[in-house]
């Protein structure tokens, strides 16, 4: 899951790596992109930002052991309710995004 920025594109991978390791990479991988609109309000992609850093910040050997570790932070994420800090307020929204909102045209 990725952001809507330019730089997230297949051919990135061809400008680092050789071509046959850069196909054999992207045969594995299928990209989906937040919202353009709302990828700055994406609370998925705070999570997935929380979980590589407090969980994946290493070489995991497997896919077991991936699965186990993902799940156990999950838990200790839930059981410490963890919560999102807004910085963004209700009255920045509606100014920042003022062409999604409905206007009154009475």
């Amino acid at each position: 899951v990725l952001d809507n920025l330019d730089t997230h594109k297949a051919y990135a991978f061809y400008e680092f790596l050789p071509p046959q390791e850069a196909h054999r990479l992207l045969s594995k991988l299928e990209f989906h992109f937040t919202p353009v609109h709302g990828s700055w309000l994406n609370m998925a992609e705070i999570e997935f930002s929380a979980l590589a850093t407090e969980c994946l910040d290493r070489r995991i050997p497997d896919a077991a052991t991936l699965r186990a570790e993902v799940a156990a932070w999950e838990r200790i994420r839930n059981e410490d309710d963890s919560a999102i800090d807004w910085q963004f307020t209700t009255e920045d929204a509606r100014i920042k995004l003022r062409q999604l909102y409905p206007t009154n045209h009475d």
